[in-house]
């Protein structure tokens, strides 16, 4: 029995008026490999974050999830046929003395425990995803924050390299930071980064009132090397953060492999000097 589905998109933005009501959509998808319909049910919850590392929080409610209440499915249950997709609708009625800035709820999509499928055995494993819903309500926006922290290593023993980031917002709105990472070998100046498959260029959403740490590895490093890495993040506006940094990639083996060899020198030399020590006293002594 194969439950697995596809929801898209997973995140939506709204721009919202006050007093005015906008509609929306979501598709589900049944694969083609699907040996059955899909019997799903829609959701809507709160949606937050908890802490720098943004925990999803879809139990708590505050102002700024006011729009899980505003937000009504058109078509709350039904199914999908395999290798089908449907189109669920909804709208956001938003009320007159509705808070400006950002709202934040989920619609969350889920197999229907409930619902029977066509040979009649009730669905055992309930699977579920979500679609991040960004609104924002149009009024007195207030943009604030800044970037507290752009992290380049300088060392690693073992790559990827993890970049990382903390970034403030002091705002009622949800905003984009956009970074840049380039990486080139010291030696040569060969560009390892940007390339093809990876640009080196993305974007993190932060919230309002939270500060986030964000991380990002950097692949395809030499195992042994030495690199430039510079990461750049554009915020708000405001002066680009730059950070760049030379980093030795050195693994453990190789630093006790250097070590091993240094011991084995300084046992050599010491000896040395000790034999020599030796044989000059028992030249005198004779």
């Amino acid at each position: 029995m194969n439950n697995t589905f596809t929801l898209l998109p997973m995140s939506q933005r709204f721009t919202l008026t006050p007093g005015e009501v906008t509609e929306g959509s979501i598709k589900i998808v049944n694969p083609a490999d699907a040996t059955e319909n899909f019997s799903y049910k829609v959701s809507v919850t709160p949606y937050g974050v908890v802490g720098e590392s943004y925990t999803a929080d879809l139990e708590h409610e505050s102002a700024r999830t006011s729009i899980s209440k505003w937000i009504k499915i058109a078509e709350p249950t039904g199914e999908v046929k395999p290798n089908e997709a449907k189109e669920v609708k909804f709208t956001i009625d938003v009320p007159e003395d509705a808070t400006v800035g950002g709202q934040y709820a989920t619609i969350a999509v889920s197999s229907n425990a409930s619902a029977s499928n066509s040979s009649g055995v009730a669905v055992q494993n309930v699977l579920e995803m979500a679609s991040v819903i960004y609104g924002t309500v149009t009024g007195p926006i207030e943009r604030r924050g800044e970037i507290l922290g752009n992290d380049v290593p300088g060392f690693i023993t073992n790559p990827p390299a993890t970049l990382g980031a903390l970034i403030k917002n002091e705002g009622n709105v949800h905003e984009d930071a956009s970074f840049t990472i380039t990486v080139s070998d010291f030696f040569s100046g060969r560009q390892i980064l940007p390339t093809e498959e990876d640009t080196g260029q993305y974007s993190e959403l932060i919230m309002p009132e939270t500060t986030r740490y964000i991380e990002r590895e950097v692949n395809n490093l030499p195992a042994l090397g030495v690199v430039k890495v510079s990461q750049t993040i554009h915020y708000m506006g405001s002066t680009p953060s730059v950070v760049e940094k030379t980093v030795i990639i050195c693994p453990i083996w190789f630093m006790a492999l250097v070590f091993a060899t240094l011991a084995a020198i300084i046992f050599t030399v010491v000896h040395i000097v000790k034999k020599h020590k030796k044989n000059k006293t028992s030249k005198l002594v004779a």
